[in-house]
């Protein structure tokens, strides 16, 4: 049996603990965060313990870890996490979904957690530390870097580029030969027809409401 701890108590930790049991068969033993942060003793019947005594209560010999963290601070507090595991000698293996579509001609790198359904073409690399959500499409010869959030159905089209810490959110689309810079943010819906420097905001324009109220609406 395996045996794993999250590093979260959030949402995203919940539903990682049961990725990796019914789809991974890793025992998930415990949850962790810095002691000032624990507000519960379990989460779902699994115990939430200090991350400042992990090493003794779940040493890194006998478990990995999975760093379930968002993408708050640009990816920056996930890349902390995974840092200061590694530092302590824990092993960051990654997550790949069994749905996932994916060839030998890809690479991923330590820690990442990628989703149900993502299509992942030849010749794609990932670099360590990326979160893909469900059913993203991931172009060939595209290169993902370290520390990127990707949220659900996302289009990476062929050969595009995405630096270290970037976010790109639902429904974002890349056209071809795209570089997105490093800790970039590409709002939901947004579509990027050309390169984009580090750092820059693209924001995700919401649909206007119509004049009309719903009762008012004819044929309908």
């Amino acid at each position: 049996m395996k045996r794993a701890v999250i590093f979260g108590t959030t949402d995203f930790a919940a539903v990682a603990a049961v990725y990796l049991r019914h789809d991974a068969g890793y025992e998930v033993a415990a949850f962790t965060v810095d002691r000032e942060y624990i507000e519960v003793e379990t989460l779902y019947g699994t115990p939430v313990v200090p991350f400042e005594d992990l090493t003794r209560s779940h040493p890194p010999g006998t478990y990995a870890v999975f760093c379930a963290i968002g993408f708050s601070k640009v990816n920056a507090a996930r890349r902390a996490v995974f840092e200061r595991c590694r530092a302590l000698g824990y092993r960051l293996p990654t997550y790949v979904h069994s749905s996932v579509i994916r060839w030998e001609e890809t690479t991923i790198g330590d820690g990442c957690f990628i989703f149900e359904n993502n299509v992942i073409q030849p010749f794609v690399s990932i670099g360590d530390d990326c979160v893909l959500w469900s059913g993203n499409h991931v172009g060939h010869h595209s290169r993902i870097g370290d520390h990127v959030f990707v949220a659900s159905h996302a289009v990476i089209s062929g050969r595009c580029a995405i630096g270290d810490g970037s976010f790109l959110g639902v429904n974002a689309t890349l056209r071809d030969g795209v570089t997105i810079g490093a800790n970039c943010v590409i709002g939901a819906g947004t579509l990027v027809l050309k390169d984009v420097p580090e750092e820059t905001v693209l924001k995700g324009q919401a649909t206007p409401a119509h004049q009309l109220r719903s009762h008012e609406l004819r044929r309908f």
